[in-house]
């Protein structure tokens, strides 16, 4: 076909699409986009519902229309009308993720890697909202608005800008001086670790003031859950700082020679933490942290190398969506932050096994007394990529108990109240914005259809590859999952034959 040929048969396919109605294409936002025959997870805990009709006008849906089964089959009843449609026959319609602990990455030790690479493995993951915990700040605060601008394929972004930049603040006056420095520069929130006491409680009193939420990554230090209780923290990121506060003695029992700042120490001897915390004095903690309002953002999937390190090296995506930059990071290497596996052993994994099931059994208990749970995946450590992270999140706290109704609210509807967005995101919802994912497959009964990669399943005595989700919808653009995840694919390939 020759270039004038091409481009007739183009303006033709455009033409029809304008008469009588089209599927989407990648990175467009619609006048009026229709997505038919859905099954809904609305993102509230309840069961799925379908099949229905979303209508998006613009970057928010308008309708949700539930149609009679019957009636669809046959082809009959008046539907709602659309220029461009998403045929989500047979495919559930949820929400769009949001992870509650990300980190955007341009960079691994110093060498540069593309940051497209992490955003457009979020979207092909099906994750439309992410809360930056610490990154370079002044690089996320501008995507963030070219995102909101649609200039950029990228989640929406939430910039919570990190406390402890150099120089650390040495006095209370000095730390309400860096969370007004914070808020005038635009941040959402503010994350901060390793804190003393009266830094903490300073930071935070400011921090409220000016209505900054707080994510604290609790470490072995002055601080643990109590002070977040008191002072009021909006989240307690990963888990330390949970069994702190109900050890008796007041301190786990380390042993003579540990040094924190050796993370070989310090991850050794966090996986027999959960054990010396006593069960009864843990059980008022928790039930603190929910009068107080503390979220708990558990991000179960960081950790999993330490009990099981194989299966980390060896995840099937590493072959073909592992970043070279990022590959080299996770290997062994004292100067690499979540590098630390260079003697690690089966007693290692062993602790760190008793130590999920202990911690798994208190954000059960946690939700049971009315704690509100999110998920976030750390990406960029430990043997994690983007968006695949989370995912593995969402199985992790199937594994802890949650019934998979509660892992998608988790997910979904909980993040957004904890981002104070409650009444935009998080729901399949007439008014809400258009953030949305159209899924190959039902999540509730398998998680691993949420994979962008998919999965093989047996129909009629054949093996099929599907799964993954099709269309991640963010503010009413629609991104088609496999073309991102190609567009990845392709960047990995030429890094490597750059190296």
């Amino acid at each position: 076909m020759n270039s004038k040929s091409c481009w007739c048969f183009t303006a033709f396919i455009l033409m029809y699409s304008c008469i009588f109605g089209d599927t989407a294409v990648n990175g467009k936002r619609y006048e009026r986009l229709v997505i038919r025959n859905a099954t809904v997870l609305e993102g509230n805990g309840t069961p799925a519902a379908g099949p229905m009709d979303i209508v998006i006008e613009g970057n928010k849906i308008s309708e949700v229309i539930p149609l009679d089964p019957v009636a669809v089959k046959e082809g009959e009843g008046k539907r709602p009308e659309g220029n461009i449609e998403i045929d989500a026959t047979g495919k559930y319609v949820l929400p769009g993720l949001i992870n509650m602990h990300g980190h955007v990455q341009n960079e691994r030790a110093g060498k540069p890697m593309p940051v497209d690479y992490c955003l457009k493995l979020w979207l092909a993951s099906g994750i439309t909202t992410v809360r930056d915990v610490g990154s370079d700040t002044k690089l996320t605060l501008d995507l963030r608005e070219k995102s909101l601008r649609g200039e950029v394929a990228a989640p929406r972004l939430y910039i919570y800008s990190w406390f402890g930049e150099q120089p650390y603040p040495k006095n209370a006056e000095e730390a309400r001086a860096r969370v007004r420095e914070i808020k005038k520069k635009g941040a959402d929130g503010i994350k901060i670790a390793g804190t003393d006491r009266d830094i903490m409680e300073a930071l935070l009193d400011e921090a409220n003031k000016l209505d900054l939420p707080v994510a604290h990554h609790v470490g072995v230090e002055e601080t643990n859950a109590w002070d977040d209780i008191k002072f009021g923290a909006t989240t307690i990121e990963h888990w330390y700082g949970v069994p702190d506060a109900a050890i008796l003695s007041g301190r786990q029992n380390f042993p003579s020679w540990y040094n924190y700042n050796n993370e070989g120490d310090r991850f050794r001897y966090a996986g027999r933490l959960w054990r010396e915390a006593d069960w009864s004095r843990l059980l008022k903690v928790l039930d603190e942290m929910v009068a107080a309002n503390v979220a708990w953002d558990p991000t179960l999937v960081i950790y999993e190398a330490s009990r099981d390190l194989q299966r980390a090296q060896n995840q099937p995506w590493f072959s073909e969506y592992l970043h070279p930059v990022l590959a080299d990071f996770f290997r062994p290497d004292p100067a690499h932050h979540g590098s630390y596996f260079l003697q690690w052993s089966s007693t290692d994994e062993t602790f760190w096994k008793e130590n999920y099931r202990i911690w798994m059994s208190a954000l059960r208990e946690f939700e049971q007394r009315g704690g509100i749970i999110t998920t976030g995946e750390d990406a960029g450590f430990i043997y994690q990529m983007y968006g695949f992270g989370l995912i593995r999140e969402l199985e992790l706290q199937q594994e802890a108990g949650f019934h998979t109704l509660k892992v998608i609210q988790h997910a979904t509807g909980n993040p957004a109240k904890v981002l104070g967005e409650e009444q935009r995101i998080g729901r399949v919802r007439a008014g809400y914005l258009a953030d949305l994912i159209v899924v190959n497959g039902n999540p509730l009964e398998n998680i691993k259809v949420l994979y962008p990669t998919g999965v093989d399943e047996e129909r009629d005595g054949k093996i099929v590859h599907t799964g993954g989700v099709e269309w991640t919808i963010k503010d009413g653009i629609t991104y088609h999952g496999p073309t991102l995840l190609k567009e990845v694919k392709d960047m990995v390939a030429a890094a490597k034959q750059q190296k």
